[in-house]
C-alpha cells in the first residue's frame, strides 16, 4: 500500500510504501498525485520511502514507476530514496546517475535527514 506523506511543502510528493507495492497503487495513489502536482508545479521533489514492512513490487507496479518516471523525467528536481533494501538502494544508486535531477538514498534510521534534505534549496 502506497500512503501520501503529509506535512511536506506543496512542491513536495512524500509517498511512503509498505507491504507488497501493485499497479492498483500506483494508478490510484502515486499517478494521481503526480499529476495533480505538476499541473501546480514545473518541478516536483520526492520523498519514497520503503517502509520497515514493504516487500517487493508486483511486474504491474514496475512498468507504472518506468512509464511514469519516463513521462515526467524532466519534471523531478530532487529525488530521495528512503530504503533498507540493498538491492533496490543499488538500482536507485545506478539509475540516479542517469537521471537529470539530484537522487539521494537514505536508510529508514535516517528519514528525518531525508526530509531535511530534500526541503533544503
Amino acid at each position: 500500500m502506497i500512503t501520501i506523506i503529509e506535512g511536506l511543502p506543496d512542491n513536495v510528493l512524500g509517498v511512503s510504501a509498505e507491504g507488497k507495492i501493485t499497479g492498483t497503487d500506483y494508478e490510484t495513489v502515486l499517478i494521481p498525485a503526480i499529476e495533480k502536482k505538476l499541473k501546480a508545479y514545473k518541478k516536483l521533489r520526492m520523498l519514497y520511502q520503503l517502509g520497515s514492512s514493504f516487500t517487493d513490487f508486483d511486474l504491474s507496479a514496475m512498468l507504472d514507476d518506468a512509464r511514469i518516471g519516463m513521462k515526467h523525467l524532466f519534471s523531478w528536481e530532487k529525488i530521495a530514496l528512503v530504503s533498507d533494501h540493498p538491492m533496490i538502494n543499488a538500482f536507485a544508486k545506478f539509475f540516479g546517475y542517469l537521471m537529470p535531477c539530484e537522487v539521494r538514498i537514505f536508510k529508514n534510521d535516517d528519514l528525518e535527514k531525508a526530509r531535511k534534505w530534500i526541503l533544503e534549496k
